[in-house]
């Protein structure tokens, strides 16, 4: 089963990704380098609650 989950930017905190993540496989949270459009750079995403 596949869950929609949103990404936020680990150092100013905006939401901007969203991403599908596998809940049977995947247990703790999902972290991604992608770019940042407020920040200007690549940034750690985190899924949020």
């Amino acid at each position: 089963m596949r869950k929609k989950v949103i990404l936020a930017c680990s150092v100013c905190g905006s939401r901007n990704y969203s991403t599908m993540k596998n809940v049977s496989s995947s247990l703790e949270r999902l972290e991604i380098k992608k770019y940042c459009k407020k920040c200007s750079s690549q940034e750690v995403h985190r899924e949020t609650k």
